[in-house]
């Protein structure tokens, strides 16, 4: 049994259909990438799955439990939180607290931990992303790159079972992708399960295991990662591929 599972996920505002009966299947380990043209439904479909926003209708099944969404009860809502973490495109980063105060917040407050025991998973969680010399830099001090790093952190911290990923590198200059997207990689060779929304074409055919790709609200296409990107099925796939990366050399599923 998959660990997530969505069907016919819905949800519209204002009368505009955003989401129009999406369905995603989440393995443990997963790295499922998921593209799309800006207003496909990329976003609004990770802040549903993880009760940012609240879906109109679908069902969504998490460790076996099985939810109708739209109708999950506030307390259900904050344990199966418990479960997740969130890193969002703008990082979200308290301004008047260093590195090791974000990272360990949530921990103190939320989930009520002693804050020696907080203090000391603060500073694994950077050291793991490469910050253990910053933990007393507030975010004026750290590059847009280091903040990023920062929120995946505190993600990390939690433990949890499944990180999403709200493109994640795109209000970076170009010059700082690269130690985000080095991070994200490191986790995904060590097993993490992650949902990304994502243009970066290369960590997509790279890293991810699979990819999704939206457009309008719907699923247009989703396969291997290899498969998608070297063998596309859907000739929507195949514009899309050409217009972000050139024409698709199929065979070796790389791009001049």
């Amino acid at each position: 049994m998959p660990m997530l599972q969505v069907n016919n996920i819905r949800k519209a505002f204002d009368g505009l259909q955003v989401l129009r009966g999406v369905d995603l299947s989440v393995e443990k380990g997963d790295v499922i990438a998921i593209l799309g043209p800006s207003g496909s439904g990329k976003t609004t479909l990770l802040r549903c799955i993880n009760f940012l926003e609240t879906a109109d209708s679908g069902e969504l099944i998490f460790d076996g439990e099985h939810f109708q969404l739209g109708h999950v009860p506030h307390r259900t809502i904050a344990r199966l939180r418990k479960k997740t973490a969130f890193v969002f495109q703008n990082y979200n980063l308290f301004l008047n607290k260093t590195a090791l105060q974000n990272v360990t917040e949530g921990l103190i407050i939320a989930r009520r931990m002693p804050r020696d025991k907080a203090m000391d998973i603060g500073r694994r969680a950077l050291e793991k992303v490469g910050l253990a010399d910053r933990c007393d830099h507030y975010p004026s001090q750290l590059s847009g790159g280091q903040q990023q790093r920062v929120a995946i952190a505190r993600a990390l911290a939690t433990e949890p079972e499944i990180i999403f990923f709200d493109e994640p590198t795109s209000a970076l200059d170009p010059e700082l992708i690269g130690e985000v997207l080095s991070v994200m990689r490191q986790l995904a060779e060590e097993g993490m399960t992650m949902l990304v929304v994502t243009h970066e074409m290369g960590f997509a055919r790279n890293v991810s295991s699979k990819v999704m790709l939206m457009e309008d609200g719907v699923v247009v296409e989703s396969g291997p990662s290899r498969e998608f990107f070297s063998n596309p099925k859907e000739e929507r796939t195949r514009a899309f591929l050409r217009s972000i990366m050139g024409e698709p050399d199929l065979q070796a599923g790389r791009c001049p």
